[in-house]
């Protein structure tokens, strides 16, 4: 902290010193922080050795270049200490560089300490009041007292932020050395560097070509695009002007100006071809547009049953809020691409429109992408109906839905959208985003009313430690997926087996069912009987009339009258006992998908209301869950009425008083309903449509239609399997060419003790990365010949496997990160506790005390201690 003698020339108001302050920051120290920073880090060996500084100031006032010197009195904030230094700062050794050379960052604690708090706020929220507020009152417990109010919180916060600044450029100075050292830039036809360091999966192999020569149609990336409605940013209400100053990082998200301009680019495009089809009459039955394998009927009942797909649908009111949301592009192994605010009311088109073509800029021209979207038919269509993208474009494009939200479009839709139903997705699920928003919730609360800046820095900086948390678990990602692939494949391939059934005909039955399943949709029978009910009455009258004509023989026309007569079978129709039971079987069918989709969006609004402590959010999350048991009895009296009409229609077909061909309907078993599955009998309408003549095997075989959907399961499986060889062998060659550029930035850099340093650090953890991802993926076959070198040597390999068997502490707690989360699995939690925890507190009982102090003000931010414990113990783990 810095408190100078000199008083100032003239007052300041409190913005213009922030905004001088910032300027300084950015202009001035940051930069000239770096290598110093740096410096440190290597004298100290990681911050493993920091002792407590000593400041070596001059005593004599004097510059040794002759320049003008300032007299400063420092508050040093150690961890468990307080003191006050006075230093001598002039231009030629500013105090910021004085303070980094001997632990200090300006207006923080020993650098370590806030090292420990920048790893801690990676892993919740950045609640930086209630750290200062504990630290304040453990050392006026030890008698240390500060002069000012909330002074610590100020300064602190200031600091901080700009270590963390500190942090990522030094990162990204070591990145540029090794990224500059790379031999293979010259590739013109390869991704950009950009996307090669966003996901070394996809883009870090030698040559992209090698993934297409596979007998397998399929993308080559499979991404996936997603909104979010809760990470929404309170606008101004003290009406200020402007907005907070940027910072010197990079940014993952999308230029301001791109989504603009895709916005104008959606808006004119819309203008002009709504003019062109005014003009051009369009035809009242219904049909495909051009290019789309379903109906435009099929579309538009997605759009009026799924919630995204209507804009004018109020998410979050712009006048409230600044930004409504955030929408993110993130690849298959949930890794962020880009990333963008939102700041319309609803989810618009031209925002995913502007990610997308921000992906094709950055990829070679040739390459594919399969995109799993919430409304992705709805996407296809506008891109085709408006001409958004090119033939060239919407080519390479493969659009599917996200297995979640699968429920809310028609079954036609799905059959065709389905990641499980489409070739070429394997088994990606498209719900990366989803995983993303639920890491970030808890920056929800302090983001609410950040400034448009500082949202930015704190998200770009959780993405950031979200990228290094997924480069050391590739190797697990790889392993997991594999092992579910050919347990999933082989299951499977058993049940396939058994029902002896022929592999093509199986292809041809299930192509003949999305032919089916897919043609336009005639003029609705129920609709045709209605009306032809009001007109029986009058039909009656001219048929005895006619009648009594032919008895006559005074008949004109005897083509008429036979036309005439074949209207008395409507009577018949009427009458008809099958076709009434099974119309309305398809009606109460078809009430019964509409109310499951109703409670399916219910129960999703109720699992994102991530707030239940504020009253508004506590009175919607108990509204939503009443409403979701008030619609439950409903849905289970339609299901108890729909089986009993399917015994009727059984119950006729037994005494042969329906079609000779009529198929009896599959009644809904109770159990599992809810889920809404894709392979469940709901969405199929077996028996209860008009092929009732010569029924296809799907609708009349139960044993195809379950051929069928293990078929589609097996190849789904290979998918999976050659795209995971694919990454199998690009991980490895990610892996041999960073070691081969570490290695020459480091025969460049010898001379240069400090940038030697950390790029050995750098290949350090490439050793120790490397280690994991080889032993997990050793089963994964490469989809083409590799080399059998990874990278470092052998030696390298075997000392770096020995430290990590050693190193149990660390080992544990990467195992319960990676899988113990997803199991449930507390057992580990416990026994770490009852050893670990207990030699670390008699180690440093004033850190205990200090926690303490925390734990008592995190809780009424963070509800429950378990996650701020995981955090705390991560982030000591990471020290």
């Amino acid at each position: 902290m810095h408190f100078s003698n000199d008083a100032s020339p003239h007052r300041l108001t409190s913005s213009q010193k922030r905004a001088n302050q910032w300027r300084r920051w950015s202009e001035d120290i940051i930069l000239a922080m770096i290598v110093p920073y740096l410096s440190y880090i290597q004298e100290t060996v990681l911050l493993c050795h920091a002792n407590t500084p000593v400041i070596g100031h001059r005593t004599d006032g004097e510059c040794s270049a002759g320049c003008r010197t300032r007299n400063i009195k420092v508050a040093c904030m150690f961890f468990d200490a307080f003191e006050e230094i006075a230093i001598i700062a002039c231009p030629c050794s500013p105090a910021p560089l004085q303070l980094l050379h001997c632990g200090l960052f300006p207006c923080a604690p020993l650098a370590p300490s806030l090292a420990f708090v920048h790893l801690l706020f990676l892993r919740q929220s950045p609640n930086q009041m209630a750290w200062c507020d504990a630290l304040e009152t453990f050392l006026d417990g030890m008698k240390y007292k500060l002069k000012l109010k909330n002074s610590l919180r100020r300064r602190f916060s200031n600091a901080f932020h700009w270590y963390q600044v500190l942090t990522v450029l030094a990162q990204n100075h070591i990145s540029t050395l090794v990224v500059g050292s790379r031999t293979d830039g010259a590739h013109v036809d390869q991704p950009s560097d950009y996307l090669r360091s966003r996901c070394p999966l996809y883009f870090g192999g030698n040559d992209w070509r090698n993934g297409v020569r596979d007998s397998l149609p399929m993308p080559d990336i499979i991404v996936c695009i997603d909104a979010c409605f809760t990470q929404k940013r309170s606008a101004n209400f003290c009406g200020a002007a402007g907005s907070d100053p940027s910072n010197l990082t990079p940014s993952f998200f999308l230029p301001t100006d791109d989504v603009k301009a895709m916005e104008d680019f959606v808006e004119r495009c819309r203008r002009d071809r709504q003019q062109a089809r005014t003009l051009r009459a369009e035809p009242n039955e219904d049909g495909y547009e051009e290019g789309m394998r379903i109906p435009v009927s099929v579309l538009n009942g997605c759009g009026d049953s799924f919630i995204a797909a209507d804009e004018k649908r109020e998410k979050a009111s712009t006048r409230f809020f600044t930004d409504t949301g955030l929408m993110a592009l993130v690849c298959r192994h949930d890794r962020v691409l880009w990333i963008m605010n939102l700041t319309s009311a609803g989810e618009k088109q031209h925002y995913a429109l502007a990610l997308l073509d921000q992906l094709f800029k950055h990829i070679p021209p040739q390459r594919t992408i399969g995109l799993l979207y919430d409304i992705g038919c709805q996407l296809e269509w506008s891109c085709r109906k408006w001409n958004f993208m090119d033939d060239s474009i919407l080519s390479r494009i493969a659009f599917a839905v996200a297995v979640f939200h699968a429920y809310g479009h028609q079954w036609a839709c799905q059959i065709v959208y389905h990641p499980r139903k489409r070739e070429g997705f394997g088994l990606s699920d498209g719900e990366g985003c989803k995983r993303l928003w639920s890491f970030l919730k808890p920056l929800i609360p302090s983001l609410r009313v950040s400034g448009f800046n500082q949202q930015l820095f704190f998200l770009n900086t959780q993405i950031r430690h979200l990228d290094s948390k997924s480069l050391q678990g590739f190797g697990h990602w790889l392993h997991r997926r594999w092992i579910h692939c050919q347990s999933k494949k082989h299951d499977a391939l058993d049940h396939l087996h058994s029902l002896e059934l022929d592999e093509n005909a199986l292809r041809v039955e299930w192509k003949a069912q999305v032919d089916h399943q897919t043609r336009p949709t005639p003029s609705e029978v129920i609709t045709i009987i209605l009306a032809l009910e009001k007109t029986l009455q009058a039909q009656e009258a001219s048929i005895h009339e006619l009648e009594m004509q032919l008895l006559d023989v005074r008949v004109p026309n005897i083509g008429e009258v036979n036309l005439q007569l074949d209207k008395v079978n409507l009577e018949k129709m009427k009458k008809d006992t099958y076709l009434t039971v099974r119309l309305n079987a398809l009606a109460i069918k078809t009430r019964i998908r509409d109310r499951l989709r109703q409670r399916k969006f219910e129960l999703e609004r109720l699992e994102r209301s991530y707030r239940a402590t504020v009253n508004a959010e506590r009175k919607l999350h108990a509204n939503t869950q009443h409403s979701i048991k008030h619609r439950e009895p409903g849905i289970l009296k339609l299901i108890t009425t729909y089986n009993s009409l399917c015994s009727q229609l059984w119950s006729l077909i037994q005494r042969r008083r329906a079609p000779p061909s009529a198929v009896p309907p599959h009644i809904i078993p109770r159990d599992g309903i809810f889920q809404l599955d894709v392979d469940d009998d709901i969405w199929q309408d077996v028996g209860l449509d008009d092929d009732t003549l010569n029924p296809p095997a799907l609708l009349s075989d139960d044993t195809v239609r379950n051929g069928i959907r293990l078929q589609l399961e097996v190849d789904r499986c290979n998918e999976e399997e050659a795209r995971l060889m694919r990454e199998r062998a690009v991980i490895q060659e990610w892996m041999l060419a960073e070691w081969d550029s570490t290695q020459t930035a480091l025969h460049t850099a010898v001379a240069d003790p400090v940038m030697s340093f950390h790029l050995r650090s750098h290949a350090d953890e490439l050793v120790d990365i490397c280690v994991i991802w080889k032993k997990k993926v050793q089963n994964i076959p490469c989809a083409w010949p590799t080399t059998a070198s990874w990278g470092p040597s052998d030696e390298a390999l075997v000392q770096a496997a020995y430290n990590q068997a050693r190193s149990s502490f660390r080992g544990e707690d990467d195992d319960e990160s990676l899988e113990g989360d997803r199991e449930g699995d507390c057992e580990s939690d416990l026994e770490y506790g009852e050893i670990e925890d207990e030699e670390l507190m008699d180690a440093n009982m004033t850190s205990t005390q200090f926690i303490t102090y925390l734990f008592a003000r995190v809780p009424p931010i963070l509800p429950g201690l378990s996650p701020t414990i995981m955090s705390l113990r991560s982030a000591l783990v990471s020290l």
